[in-house]
């Protein structure tokens, strides 16, 4: 086509301009970055008035892209429902469209919130159980975190257990703050509940399991390191890599666990969104 001939009145749909992200969404702010290693960093956002969100659930953040577009991508909250700012934990991935330009973010710089949140990983899903496990790998610890800030899922269980996932040992992102929670002021009385679980699958730290999490469960590890039993009375949320995912999922059923499906309450359910 001859850039210099004649527009017609009707504008072609792939000459008109992409639609503003604030149709759905907010512009805020970067308020503090933080870097954990090269490729896992998190950031906190100011928090739009109106966002209500369950912990567990996800918002889809956006950022400029080429041409006038607007790249939209899901991030867990780590932050707790009633914080007054939002913070999310990502890994960057080479060469991709939302995170590298992520990376390169600055405080101070505009990223788009959707007006709504998503998701089901949360504990109000689940009928019944009185332990819950927590199992994540990499930044799939994100909602986890969201949901141990929550002071009716203290009361609500009698044990809590969290499993957290990661090749090395620099990667166990936020392992100061999950020590610092059985003492949070919130729910300090309720805090022997926590049941901490590292797993380092690519080297040996003191106190960690090296096997991966389904492994973990076949050959019982993970209970004995948790010193609680996996059965009737657990309720459990997966977050991770979809193969982590698959590969869990297998090792629970083979436990006689069944996967929660709303209107068939079970034992365990995962979300993935990526």
């Amino acid at each position: 086509m001859n850039d210099d001939a004649p527009q017609s009145k009707t504008t072609p749909s792939w000459r008109k301009p992409p639609p503003s992200p604030l149709l759905k969404g907010t512009a805020e702010k970067i308020l503090h970055l933080q870097r954990w290693t090269e490729r896992l960093f998190s950031f906190r956002l100011s928090r739009p008035a109106a966002f209500r969100f369950q912990p567990g659930q996800f918002a889809r953040l956006g950022l400029d892209g080429p041409l006038g577009s607007t790249i939209w991508r899901p991030y867990s909250m780590v932050s707790a429902a009633y914080d007054e700012h939002l913070d999310f934990f990502s890994i960057q991935v080479p060469d991709g469209a939302f995170t590298s330009r992520l990376a390169t973010c600055k405080v101070g710089d505009t990223v788009y919130v959707e007006k709504t949140a998503y998701g089901y990983l949360t504990t109000s899903r689940f009928v019944g159980g009185s332990n819950l496990w927590l199992l994540a790998t990499g930044t799939g610890i994100a909602p986890f975190l969201s949901i141990l800030r929550d002071p009716a899922v203290w009361v609500q269980y009698e044990h809590i257990v969290l499993a957290y996932s990661v090749r090395q040992a620099a990667d166990l992102a936020y392992r100061d703050e999950i020590a610092a929670l059985p003492q949070h002021p919130l729910w300090a009385e309720q805090g022997h509940k926590l049941r901490f679980v590292p797993i380092i699958t690519r080297e040996q730290l003191p106190g960690a399991l090296s096997q991966r999490l389904d492994r973990a469960i076949t050959d019982g590890s993970l209970e004995t390191a948790a010193q609680l039993a996996l059965g009737d009375d657990s309720r459990i949320l997966l977050c991770g890599n979809p193969q982590m995912l698959d590969d869990v999922r297998a090792a629970l059923s083979a436990r006689g666990l069944r996967p929660d499906l709303g209107r068939a309450p079970g034992h365990f359910a995962s979300e993935n969104y990526w």
